[in-house]
């Protein structure tokens, strides 16, 4: 358990095109893992599913022992709290209904391009571009990172998100999983 330099040079080579079960690909590598790292996989996983996006799940994330798994996930919870606070502006609600009050949570130095983001008329392009801040802030966080709990963490949260691409516009998902295996290329 724990091989990480094994598990990171058996991802996928995605370049065939979008993987079919990205499920297959999540339940091969929880299968190299630890329990205690299938714990900080389930968590990311949950980051996935509105439904579990609530204050006790970002309070619990952010005082995960994991490094990515607290950086992405208040990145994470800025993003949607940015998006709430925009929506209810837009709906004429009160800006902080449905925001998640922790700390750190609301104020952070990239909000403007945030904003930015979600004042463009096209929800897909607006979509596109949040999930594009995703993407780069789970590749930031493993720029010093080279065979970790931390890159398997960063390809699952990326593998998510060009899985949801793949299903929502072919075409972009095709890209970011091309996007993706260039990076995992880099690594080897």
């Amino acid at each position: 358990m724990n091989n990480y330099e094994y598990i990171i040079s058996c991802l996928p080579v995605l370049d065939a095109g979008p993987v079919s079960d990205v499920g297959a690909v999540v339940d091969s590598i929880r299968s190299q893992c630890s329990k205690a790292d299938n714990v900080l996989i389930d968590t990311l996983l949950d980051s996935f599913n509105p439904d579990r996006l609530n204050a006790d799940f970002y309070k619990n994330a952010l005082e995960s022992p994991n490094g990515f798994l607290r950086e992405y996930l208040l990145w994470d919870l800025r993003v949607r709290n940015t998006k709430a606070e925009y929506l209810n502006r837009s709906l004429g609600r009160p800006e902080e209904q449905d925001v998640v009050d922790l700390p750190g949570g609301s104020d952070y130095d990239e909000k403007p391009s945030v904003c930015e983001i979600l004042e463009q008329s096209d929800i897909l392009q607006r979509e596109k571009g949040l999930d594009s801040l995703m993407w780069d802030k789970a590749q930031e966080l493993i720029s010093l990172h080279l065979f970790d709990m931390d890159v398997i963490l960063s390809f699952i949260a990326r593998l998510m998100i060009a899985d949801r691409w793949n299903k929502l516009d072919p075409k972009t998902g095709r890209e970011l999983f091309h996007t993706l295996v260039n990076e995992i290329r880099k690594t080897r």
